[in-house]
């Protein structure tokens, strides 16, 4: 169903899409609800002469998908169209934390005969010092200022050592149509970025490419359950019984460097004299008296959110590296990349607006996806479940009253907090039934008598265990029913790869 939140003198109504029988969380919209002070923000520097461009400004809309919970200023699962401004924070800090989908020509039973060998082999390339990404910093300037095009112009720098051993040019070329901006964002500079990129010309290894992240983030090796349209999970090669590969990650610390670095612009333009905003969520002007500004903005949005693609494309060779060692060549193709933490630019009746999604899917439909490879069945939208429950692959409806979104995932109903004090015996029942690969194995004999390192890593567990998320069944039903994007297909877990 959709609730209308009203208010009153604040903002009309906004459409919050949640499950039949629930309600929002109470601490999700009162920061909702701080959020849309924003408002009042907007009239202050509406009166300061010059600081917008002529043409007006505002909030053209806001709608929460079905997985709206609490966040860090502004909730999760918020969607926010604009005209005339950006918001930074409505993105978040996790810059293009986003989706990457792979299917594959591996049946479930090879992986399962094979589960003891791949455990350690995947903990030796994740965790262990196994990854093996080189990069000179002629490569990392290309990808923080042209992204994925970038590293095909630069490949070669790496002479195919390490986990470039899987990079073909051809086959990469060919995936950037199915990478959301093509993966490459063009940036003008890589401000405060210069230490990281290091030597031009030297080879060098970083700790954050090829990351999964903490938190929710995670990589999933994942058999297909059900096909609930034939049609285009034929087209996209989506069949029953088979493996498919999905993985949720971010930009790291360089989104966490570039959502500071905004933040700071933001405090830099705003006027002398006027209240600073109370909720401590700023905006930035389309161009006018800050062009420079805006300029800087953009480049260090795009510098994270490159760095988010070309992240999980090294996590993608990770995983292929492990399968390819243990069980031989197999294929292994890509659907889909798409952010949920990002400002995207959308021409309407031949006006510029600004759609912001902060943990939230890009689902667009036929018309939006017109000139692609899914121009006949809309926008992939990739919808993971809690650990260790089903996730799913559905198709954009392009609905502009959803602002053309969907979901990220199933959504918190217990903060981490709570679910570390969960039910024991619900979380044995899970942990019996579940096979996950984290930094620890907790099998190791060294570990028996460390009841310290033991608790740490349960809690993380329990944490996002499926007891603390919302039914992803009935997130996807409210999808459904409207019409913000399709099932195709539903997902099991074979195995979890979490931090």
């Amino acid at each position: 169903m959709i609730h209308k939140i009203e208010y009153k003198d604040r903002y009309n109504a906004i459409s919050c899409y949640l499950p039949e029988g629930s309600a929002p969380d109470k601490k999700a919209a009162e920061e909702l609800y701080q959020m849309t002070a924003l408002e009042e923000t907007l009239e202050r520097l509406a009166a300061v002469p010059g600081f917008f461009r002529e043409g007006g400004q505002r909030i053209e809309k806001i709608i929460l998908t079905p997985d709206f919970h609490k966040g860090a200023g502004i909730p999760i699962g918020t969607v926010m169209m604009t005209k005339g401004f950006a918001v930074p924070q409505a993105m978040g800090n996790d810059i293009n934390c986003g989706m990457r989908f792979y299917t594959t020509d591996l049946p479930e039973e090879r992986i399962r005969e094979k589960l003891s060998e791949l455990t350690k082999k995947i903990r030796r390339i994740f965790f262990e010092g196994g990854r093996q990404i080189p990069m000179t910093g002629r490569q990392r300037q290309a990808l923080f200022l042209h992204g994925l095009e970038g590293l095909l112009e630069t490949n070669r720098d790496s002479g195919k050592r390490g986990l470039w051993h899987y990079y073909q040019p051809e086959v990469q070329e060919k995936w950037l149509s199915r990478t959301v901006f093509r993966g490459s964002l063009k940036a003008e500079d890589t401000e405060g970025l210069e230490d990281f990129i290091g030597s031009y010309e030297q080879l060098t290894y970083d700790d954050q490419i090829g990351t999964i992240g903490g938190g929710n983030h995670f990589l999933e090796v994942q058999r297909v359950a059900e096909i609930y349209d034939g049609q285009t999970a034929n087209a996209w090669k989506i069949r029953k019984g088979a493996v498919a590969v999905m993985l949720h990650a971010g930009s790291l610390m360089i989104g966490h460097h570039g959502g500071l670095l905004n933040r700071r612009i933001c405090q830099e333009i705003y006027p002398a004299g006027v209240p600073h905003p109370e909720n401590k969520i700023y905006l930035i002007p389309e161009e006018g008296k800050a062009t420079e500004a805006w300029k800087r903005f953009w480049s260090a949005s795009g510098n994270s959110a490159n760095f988010g693609f070309a992240n999980r494309l090294f996590l993608g060779f990770m995983i292929q590296d492990a399968l390819t060692d243990v069980l031989g060549d197999f294929d292994m193709e890509l659907l889909y990349d798409a952010p949920h933490n990002y400002i995207w630019k959308k021409q309407i009746g031949g006006e510029e607006y600004y759609v912001h999604r902060k943990g939230a899917c890009c689902a667009g439909g036929c018309e939006e996806m017109e000139g692609t490879e899914f121009a006949c069945y809309g926008e992939p939208v990739m919808i993971p479940g809690s650990m260790g429950s089903s996730s799913y692959l559905l198709r954009g409806l392009g609905n502009p009253e959803s602002l053309w979104s969907a979901s990220h995932g199933a959504g918190r109903k217990k903060s981490r907090g709570d679910a570390i004090r969960g039910n024991d015996e619900e979380f044995r029942r899970f942990m019996k039934k579940f096979h996950i690969i984290t930094p620890i194995d907790p099998s190791r004999s060294d570990l028996k008598g460390r009841t310290d390192i033991l608790k740490k890593w349960e809690e993380a567990i329990r944490a996002e265990a499926p007891y603390a998320y919302k039914d992803i069944d009935q997130v996807i039903a409210v999808h459904a029913q409207h019409n913000m994007a399709a099932p195709v297909a539903r997902l099991e877990p074979v195995f979890t790869v979490k931090s």
